[in-house]
């Protein structure tokens, strides 16, 4: 047992009071028919990062901890957003971790997939991805404005997974250099294929979500979107710039236009030329402008290297303590 790896799930936990109890029972089990297989070490363990939750999420994550041998848990001091509790749950894990996968605590991803993930790992994979085989659960508006994001990204030399979340194996190699990237706007989904690694892909059908409700509601995903492409591209500026080359041509044709209609009196005077300025070019240079302040507000929170997130309570410490030193001697 001592060469196998050790195992860490980390899943990031918001306002998950509903789903926890089924979500400890399911991972549980998983990580003990992994062990009874002798494809895992001993001591692998479900890692809880609660995000701030305002309801009982934390109360019984510590619950857990006493009572499930293998629960730990993160307490950030604040809400840091699912990819800041997942980047505390993914550095924490790294210090003993032979490999990590991530997974939310809905249980829309099915654990089931863990088994095959470890068996990719024992092949030589350093990265795992799970991907959605189809999206039958989603409205037709979110499969749509989905594939239009992906395929916005790959024109704007973003290389993603299409259809694939945070649900994925990292080895301990990778999680070394995963760390080294330290910007504050860090989209995990498109670091990860940067990397280089070996890697394969495992597909499952997505599940309804046991209980609560989504945290990821409309305005999120936008602004998720958002910041994966303004994080990753330079394009939308650059696509400012020819907009605008694009406007002069078009203003040369108006002026004529404009000119034209002046000497032969088509129009009443001054009408043309004010609808342009108010209309036209007001919305583009408004939209210039959002495109930029956006970019520069990324370079504003990237100057003051504020830290990520910050721990408040990380009950790996003790078990760290416990069982590293215990770890390395048997290798």
């Amino acid at each position: 047992m001592s060469n196998l790896p050790l195992l860490t799930i980390v899943v990031p936990c918001y306002n998950e009071a509903a789903t926890l109890e089924e979500t400890t029972k399911e991972l549980s089990r998983i990580i003990e028919e992994l062990i009874a297989d002798q494809k895992i070490n001993k001591e692998s363990i479900i890692l809880y990062v609660n995000d701030g939750s305002f309801d009982n999420t934390w109360d019984i994550i510590e619950n857990k901890i006493a009572t499930n041998p293998y629960v730990q848990g993160i307490k950030l001091s604040r809400n840091f957003g699912h990819q800041g509790a997942l980047i505390a749950g993914l550095d924490s894990a790294r210090e003993f971790s032979d490999c990590v996968i991530s997974i939310d605590a809905d249980l829309q991803d099915d654990v089931n997939v863990i088994h095959p993930f470890i068996e990719k790992y024992h092949e030589g994979y350093e990265i795992v991805y799970g991907v959605r085989d189809k999206r039958d659960t989603d409205t037709k508006f979110k499969r749509n404005t989905a594939l239009w994001f992906y395929n916005l990204m790959r024109k704007m030399g973003v290389e993603l997974v299409p259809n694939h979340a945070d649900y994925r194996l990292l080895s301990k190699k990778v999680l070394d250099e995963f760390v080294k990237y330290q910007e504050e706007n860090l989209f995990i989904r498109g670091i990860i294929p940067l990397l280089g690694f070996k890697s394969t892909k495992v597909y499952y059908n997505r599940k309804e979500r046991f209980a609560g409700e989504s945290k990821y509601p409309l305005k999120k995903m936008i602004a998720f979107a958002i910041d994966g492409i303004t994080s990753f591209s330079v394009a939308p500026i650059r696509f400012v710039a020819y907009l605008g080359f694009f406007m002069v041509l078009i203003g040369i044709g108006i002026a004529f236009y404009t000119l034209m209609a002046k000497i032969f009196s088509f129009t009443v005077s001054g009408w043309t030329s004010l609808m342009l300025s108010i209309w036209i070019v007001g919305g583009v240079q408004l939209l210039a402008l959002g495109i930029i302040g956006e970019y520069i507000g990324k370079i504003f929170k990237e100057t003051k290297r504020r830290p990520r997130y910050t721990i408040e309570h990380n009950s790996c410490l003790e078990h760290q303590k416990r069982n590293i030193s215990e770890i390395q001697k048997n290798r």
